[in-house]
């Protein structure tokens, strides 16, 4: 029989043994791992270079921040050497929405000319449609809601650079930030992070929205933050899309599939506000339509050998009457199933489509596809420090109705 020292210590191990370990720290705290040295980087010592920090003002806190001029791109960090980023904190001056969403995050791996994370910087962070609020997750943070926070594995073999770049038109006042990292050997071929963003205003009715568009390589898609902007003209929910994954050849039908909107985003029967570990929702404004959630696949990993492709449907559902008065208002939509309490009837699998006044289609709750402004920034690990997606769109499409929100009465 155990005693109770010994019961405690099992209990430990035991939980030790079955959370998750934050991707920073997978040896144990009091192993000294060899050849290994840590560094920072921020505007006290922009190299990171041994024993030249904070010199600026004889070392009495002369460089903590930076102006960024409008139109201007700052290099956040250029190291050469093998190594791996662990952290990166910021904070800014200027917060509102179309702010975050006009400065911009790239990360370039190995000497590579093209980025291979290049998004908004507030999207990036958590602040998806320029929004952001004090969280929590398993990655990024912002304890109060004014400062940006990640911790995520980010490894390079011989050398990283990060910028900020400010589109906004105006000039960033003050821009605090570190970045740790360490420099050490890695023992086998790493994989490089990478970072895209795409919006559609509109989506296009019946076409999935791409949250990340077609992808060769072999790699691992980490997740997605998601935002969603109500078409004026829709009435009702608007999550009902499914996301689908398509990997390694994979065409006209996915491998992964799941089963609605809110259900991918860990919640059910509708969606509100809440930061989990690997699973969010951190906006639901229902008077102007505004939604931001996300998603991280690492208790249940995707990985893909060839290629990959991961999108969102763009469907919602209300109840009939909702969707009849869309209809008789001509809203670009198409009633795709109806549910009742005695049974599901899918529309499309008639030949032509049944219609809601079919004498077949009982009354009930309607989904239907619909047009949205839908914005992702997706996240994945990949085989090179390069991927072939396009860039960044310019700033006036980025900006284009963020921040336009009025108060709820």
């Amino acid at each position: 029989m155990l005693h109770a020292p010994w019961k405690l210590a099992v209990a430990v191990l035991l939980a030790l043994a079955l959370s998750p370990v934050p991707p920073a720290f997978t040896e144990p705290l009091y192993i000294m791992p060899g050849n290994v040295q840590s560094r920072w980087v921020s505007f006290e010592n922009p190299a990171g270079e041994t024993g030249a920090g904070g010199q600026a003002n004889r070392g009495a806190k002369g460089a903590a921040f930076k102006t960024i001029k409008a139109g201007e791109e700052t290099v956040l960090m250029a190291v050469t050497g093998s190594g791996i980023v662990h952290r990166m904190w910021c904070t800014l001056s200027q917060r509102a929405p179309v702010d975050l969403r006009s400065y911009v995050l790239r990360m370039y791996w190995d000497n590579a000319d093209k980025p291979a994370v290049e998004v908004p910087f507030g999207d990036f962070f958590g602040a998806i449609l320029g929004e952001i609020k004090p969280f929590e997750n398993a990655f990024f943070s912002s304890p109060e809601g004014r400062s940006f926070n990640m911790t995520l594995d980010m490894p390079f073999r011989t050398s990283a650079r990060i910028t900020l770049a400010n589109e906004s038109g105006t000039d960033l006042n003050q821009f605090f930030y570190d970045i740790n990292y360490t420099l050490q050997e890695h023992a086998t071929p790493p994989l490089y992070f990478h970072a895209s963003w795409r919006r559609e205003r509109y989506t296009e009715l019946k076409k999935d929205f791409e949250i990340l568009p077609a992808l060769p390589g072999r790699g691992r898609f980490l997740g997605a933050h998601i935002g969603v902007i109500g078409h004026p003209d829709n009435l009702g929910w608007w999550g009902e899309g499914e996301v689908k994954i398509y990997l390694d050849g994979d065409t006209a039908y996915p491998t992964l599939v799941g089963t609605g909107t809110e259900d991918y985003a860990g919640t059910g029967y509708l969606q509100g506000e809440y930061a989990h570990r690997y699973q969010g929702s951190l906006l639901i404004d229902n008077v102007n339509h505004c939604y931001a959630f996300y998603r991280y696949h690492v208790p249940d990993p995707v990985y893909f050998h060839k290629d990959i492709r991961v999108t969102l449907q763009q469907i919602g559902g209300a109840m009939q009457e909702f969707v009849k008065e869309m209809l008789a208002n001509r809203v670009e939509i198409l009633p795709i199933s109806v549910g009742a309490e005695d049974r599901y009837v899918n529309l499309l699998e008639s030949d032509p489509p049944k219609s809601l006044d079919d004498p077949d289609v009982p009354y009930g709750w309607t989904n239907y596809y619909r047009r949205d402004d839908v914005c992702a920034t997706a996240f994945f690990y990949l085989d090179s420090p390069v991927n072939p997606l396009p860039a960044i769109a310019p700033v006036e499409a980025r900006v284009e109705a963020i921040g336009e929100r009025r108060a709820a009465h």
